[in-house]
């Protein structure tokens, strides 16, 4: 028996599976959210899964509207904290007049507690990174995730008092598994990660930072940058000053996270920001 299609029929059939290869292929990119809230299914955003990818492909949409996203950008700062580039990152953020969320190490907090003490006395937020900032992070088990968290908790909380040091957390080197954001779920945090990172870990100059920052700019924006670069500190009034006259205003993640929906962070407006 013969079956005749219409051309109308294949043309449709052709746009269907032409539609549902993208799809699939645009679902299986590799997923880093800007943040995982604690309430969140991590299954269904972070699932390597086929069947989560593409539900994340027809139901994770941007907010209809993201031209109203707020100009807002929380500047983040991993490690530490250090005795000489910490104090001069603060005088820095305190002659600009910039708020900032530090995501210390509980065993360097032990080290040096008169700048954590430092830090929070500014007016900048405390985030939890863990005791001991292990490089495997993505392979630990539940029990030791919940353990460098509670761990690094209670060393910050021998120095300085924050709501964010129990509620908001970033995964030492960005290193994370969907049980691992799990277990920091189910231990009361906010996994935190970045729309933006301008490789100042790679030791780049002050004016690449810039430019890069400026290239890969969004709205809203959460920034990962590290307490224990030099070249940050000194790339700091350039970017400050470029935002600031595109109109953005800088805030704590807990601030952003207080005035902007989880969905917008995720999926920002991208911007460009023009050198001046």
């Amino acid at each position: 028996m013969t079956v005749k299609v219409r051309s109308g029929g294949a043309l449709a059939v052709a746009t269907l599976v032409v539609f549902t290869l993208g799809a699939v292929h645009l679902a299986t990119k590799p997923v880093i959210p800007a943040v995982v809230v604690r309430t969140t299914d991590a299954h269904l955003m972070l699932s390597p899964s086929v069947g989560a990818r593409v539900d994340r492909f027809f139901h994770d949409r941007p907010p209809t509207d993201r031209t109203r996203n707020p100009k807002l950008m929380a500047l983040t700062f991993d490690d530490g904290p250090y005795p000489i580039e910490t104090p001069l990152l603060l005088d820095t953020l305190a002659e600009l007049h910039v708020p900032a969320t530090f995501f210390l190490i509980g065993h360097d907090t032990d080290l040096y507690p008169a700048l954590a003490k430092r830090i929070a006395a500014e007016g900048h937020e405390i985030a939890n990174h863990t005791q001991t900032h292990p490089y495997g992070f993505d392979t630990l088990s539940a029990r030791q995730v919940t353990r460098e968290l509670a761990d690094g908790a209670r060393t910050l909380e021998r120095y300085v008092r924050d709501p964010a040091i129990r509620t908001i957390m970033r995964p030492p080197h960005g290193r994370f598994t969907e049980s691992t954001v799990v277990a920091a779920q189910r231990a009361g945090y906010h996994v935190v990660l970045w729309n933006d990172d301008p490789g100042d870990w790679r030791s780049v100059s002050p004016a690449t930072l810039d430019e890069h920052m400026r290239d890969n700019a969004t709205a809203p924006d959460i920034v990962l940058l590290h307490s224990g670069r030099l070249n940050t500190v000194q790339a700091l009034p350039a970017i400050v000053a470029h935002f600031r006259a595109a109109g953005y205003a800088f805030v704590t993640v807990g601030q952003l996270m207080a005035r902007v929906p989880a969905r917008a962070i995720v999926h920002p407006l991208k911007l460009r920001i023009p050198a001046s």
